[in-house]
């Protein structure tokens, strides 16, 4: 549950951030519409949705390296 709550914040601040880029690219702002994506905001929030897919794949481990086995 927790795991989900955190994707749709994720996936949540990921389409404000386009809802951004869009604005820039409508003004003519090219030049900074690709710095939103190469080093801003937007670049931030695809990582942060990327470590959070990433790490759900590594398995189920806890802090010490021990599979959680307990019932979700």
């Amino acid at each position: 549950m927790q795991y989900a709550q955190q994707i749709q914040g994720a996936m949540e601040r990921l389409d404000i951030s386009l809802s951004k880029l869009y604005s820039l690219i409508k003004r003519g702002q090219q030049k900074q519409a690709l710095r939103f994506m190469d080093e801003g905001e937007l670049k931030e929030r695809y990582e942060e949705l990327q470590s959070m897919i990433k790490i759900s794949q590594t398995g189920n481990y806890g802090a010490r390296g021990v599979q959680n086995t307990r019932p979700l």
